[in-house]
C-alpha cells in the first residue's frame, strides 16, 4: 500500500541559507532548530525517539534525523521547533513536554535541539506531514546509531541521548 502524496508546504519568512563564519553554509535565516522527542516506558526509561528520512533533495537528503527547520524572525528556537514538528511529522505541542534545550552556536549561527518527552496519556504516531519527509516513525534508543545519520545530528546523538538518560 502506497502511502498518500504529502503537500509541499509555502516558504516561512525565516526559510533561506546563510554563509556561517565556520565556512559552511546553514539553513535559517534566524538560526534554525529541531525536536528530539522521547517516549518512555513506565518507569521512566526512554526506550524510543522520532526520527525523520529526509527528502532526497533536502540539504544532506536520505540521511535520518530529527523534524526541524528555519526558526522565524518572531520565534523563539522552541516555538521553531514545536512548529517545525508539526508541519513535518504530525506532532502536536499539546502533546510534547520541553525538558530542554542543547545549542550548537557559531555566532552567527545556531541549531537549537529541543528535547522532549511525550506527555503522559497522549498518543503520539508521528508521521510524514510534507514533503520534506520520506518517513517519520519510532526508533529505539539502542536502534539510532545503526541508521544512515545527517551528520550534524550524528555528532550530536551521543550528547543528547546522554541528557535524555540522565
Amino acid at each position: 500500500m502506497s502511502r498518500p502524496p504529502v503537500p509541499a508546504r509555502a516558504p516561512q519568512p525565516g526559510d533561506g541559507w546563510i554563509q556561517c563564519s565556520c565556512g559552511r553554509r546553514h539553513w535559517g535565516l534566524h538560526g534554525a532548530a529541531g525536536i528530539l522527542v522521547a517516549r518512555r516506558d513506565a518507569t521512566g526509561v526512554p526506550r524510543d525517539v522520532v526520527l525523520q528520512h529526509r527528502a532526497l533533495w533536502s540539504d544532506q537528503g536520505g540521511t535520518w534525523g530529527i523534524p526541524g527547520g528555519a526558526v522565524g524572525p518572531d520565534e523563539t528556537a522552541v516555538e521553531g521547533a514545536l512548529r517545525e514538528a508539526g508541519e513535518e511529522a504530525g506532532l502536536s505541542p499539546a502533546d510534547l513536554r520541553v525538558l530542554s534545550t542543547s545549542v550548537l552556536d557559531h555566532g552567527d549561527w545556531s541549531y537549537t535541539t529541543v528535547l522532549c518527552d511525550v506527555r503522559a496519556g497522549a498518543a503520539v504516531e508521528p508521521r510524514p506531514t510534507d514533503a520534506e519527509s520520506i518517513a517519520v516513525r519510532w526508533v529505539p534508543l539502542d536502534s539510532v546509531d545503526t541508521f544512515p545519520l545527517h551528520p550534524a545530528f550524528a555528532a550530536a546523538w551521543p550528547s543528547l541521548r546522554a541528557v535524555l538518560t540522565t
